[in-house]
């Protein structure tokens, strides 16, 4: 499904977030015939560069690396990670590559949780939207394959079914 998405767009690179973005790039920028670039936490890799400290739905945290000569400038970077809640992590990643003088062609991720995309104030839930808006970086799609209402719904069964152990 990421490949079919992104074969014709034209991308130069695919950036995975540390850690699950390392299992989840590595297969598309393979099938996409394009570098794989990782954005690990601060202190993993030589002769990086930083974004600034961010935050997420469990807290602070100290920002992303990317090595300095991974991205150039006008590189076309999809940012893959599996989950986007509040968007924190994300925006780090979009500062590393714009930072390095690339564009971010779009942020993809297996699951997205848009209670964050634009909550109401008197909610207490931070705003993707008002955070991008913010950052100036609101023009930076973000796709997820899922959402949690799909993640929510409860399977159901015709009251006719019968398990015949067969694998269908």
């Amino acid at each position: 499904i990421f490949v079919s998405r992104y074969d014709d767009i034209g991308i130069d690179s695919v950036a995975g977030l540390d850690a699950r973005g390392f299992i989840l790039g590595p297969p598309i920028a393979l099938a996409l015939k394009k570098p794989f670039i990782m954005m690990r936490k601060e202190g993993k890799m030589p002769n990086t560069i930083k974004s600034s400290s961010y935050d997420t739905e469990y807290g602070k945290r100290s920002g992303l690396t990317v090595q300095k000569d991974r991205i150039n400038k006008g590189d076309r970077v999809l940012i893959i990670d599996d989950l986007v809640a509040t968007g924190g992590t994300l925006s780090s990643a979009i500062q590393l590559v714009h930072a390095c003088g690339g564009t971010v062609v779009e942020c993809a991720c297996v699951v997205e949780l848009k209670m964050f995309i634009d909550p109401a104030e008197d909610s207490g839930l931070p705003s993707r939207t008002k955070l991008f808006t913010d950052m100036k970086i609101q023009d930076v799609p973000v796709w997820g394959l899922v959402s949690e209402d799909v993640l929510t719904e409860e399977a159901k069964l015709s009251d006719d079914y019968v398990d015949d152990g067969e694998e269908h």
